[in-house]
């Protein structure tokens, strides 16, 4: 490929519409990095870093992996010789861990190489869907509410509802969701707010005919869930402690879960959830993509890997109005009777709305940069 001949940083922020709560935090704005590779043709690829401005999800922050895209990943990009962007992981390879860092950088690239070829991203890694399924969250500690969203997200058909669920309010707010949905694609999230002295308590939840229950137990674990889902009639979805391909590979050795969520962000970009997909498709394990509360650039890199074949679970794939008064591409994402059309131009598919992006720039840094010499 063409290599990049700049890269730009770019930290963005803007309001949520409505605030995504869940046990351990309430999210009333959100700041990603946007990432945007050029070569010297001026063509653009984009990506973006989504992790939260405190370590409550993963260790990573916005000033953390800017912090590495700076100093470490976008030298080394730059520094390095390579010819195409599945060498990456091993460009990088001297740098443990910092996923969501690499993968915003990986995005970028992969986005800027499938424009230099004229093909849409997803078809680079076999994707053949030309609709994706979404799903969607209802994030919040009110009964009410998580009725009052169900039923709002049901005229767009979205065709499975996560409920963030912890063990102060899962009994009552799942009994009262099947009470009025008896037949709704329905599954828990707990973001590890359980644990194995809990196993009983969880063994109720089988009541309630749940596609899954994401993430139980702790956050990086993968031998007590398959305890736990053993004593399940409920399939177990992991979702944090899945960093890795190495991660993925123990957890189906173990039998620590019957699903696995992807999310390309958790994983290190698209060289790794692309090998994670295939590795769960010879094991017949489901898989679906997750999502970050992120702007369009990351959503569209989502959509795109959900059209790979594995993807047999709708995903976190929202329209962009559930989140944003207005996105950060065209044409936003939009769920039609519980699906989103797969795009056909090149790259991510969609255009970044440069103008907008940069009016909700808070900072900004270009590499090369040449203003001290």
């Amino acid at each position: 490929m063409k290599k990049p001949v700049s890269i730009t940083l770019r930290i963005i922020e803007a309001p949520l519409k409505s605030p995504f709560q869940t046990h351990l935090e309430t999210v009333t704005k959100r700041e990603v990095i946007v990432v945007e590779v050029r070569d010297a043709d001026g063509l653009v690829g984009y990506g973006e870093a989504v992790p939260f401005s405190s370590p409550w999800y993963t260790e990573e922050t916005i000033q953390t992996v800017f912090h590495l895209l700076e100093d470490f990943l976008v030298p080394l990009t730059f520094q390095q010789q390579w010819k195409h962007p599945s060498e990456l992981p091993y460009v990088w390879s001297g740098i443990r861990r910092n996923r969501m860092a690499k993968s915003a950088l990986e995005q970028a690239v992969w986005d800027l190489y499938a424009k230099q070829q004229d093909v849409y991203i997803g078809k680079l890694f076999g994707g053949e869907r030309t609709e994706v399924e979404a799903g969607v969250v209802i994030a919040t500690s009110s009964v009410d509410e998580a009725l009052r969203q169900i039923e709002e997200f049901k005229q767009d058909g979205y065709q499975r509802y996560k409920v963030k669920i912890s063990p102060r309010n899962d009994i009552s707010l799942l009994s009262a969701i099947r009470a009025s949905y008896p037949t709704l694609p329905l599954m828990g999230d707990a973001n590890s707010a359980y644990s194995l002295d809990d196993v009983r308590h969880l063994q109720r939840l089988d009541q309630f005919t749940l596609q899954m229950i994401e993430q139980p137990l702790g956050h990086d674990d993968i031998v007590e869930h398959s305890f736990l889902q053993k004593q399940l009639k409920t399939p177990i979805c992991l979702d944090e402690s899945i960093c890795s391909f190495h991660d993925a590979k123990s957890a189906l050795q173990l039998g620590s879960g019957k699903i696995l969520n992807i999310k390309m962000a958790r994983v290190g970009g698209w060289t790794e959830a692309v090998n994670i997909h295939h590795l769960c498709v010879e094991a017949s394990i489901p898989v679906w993509c997750g999502g970050m509360i992120e702007f369009g650039i990351s959503r569209a890199h989502n959509i795109a890997l959900a059209s790979l074949s594995g993807f047999t679970i709708p995903g976190d794939l929202s329209s962009s109005s559930k989140y944003w008064e207005e996105d950060i591409i065209e044409p936003e994402v939009q769920v039609i009777n519980g699906k989103i059309t797969v795009p056909k131009s090149a790259g991510i598919g969609f255009t970044v709305r440069q103008a907008y992006v940069e009016s909700i720039t808070t900072y900004k840094r270009l590499y090369p940069d040449h203003s001290h010499g």
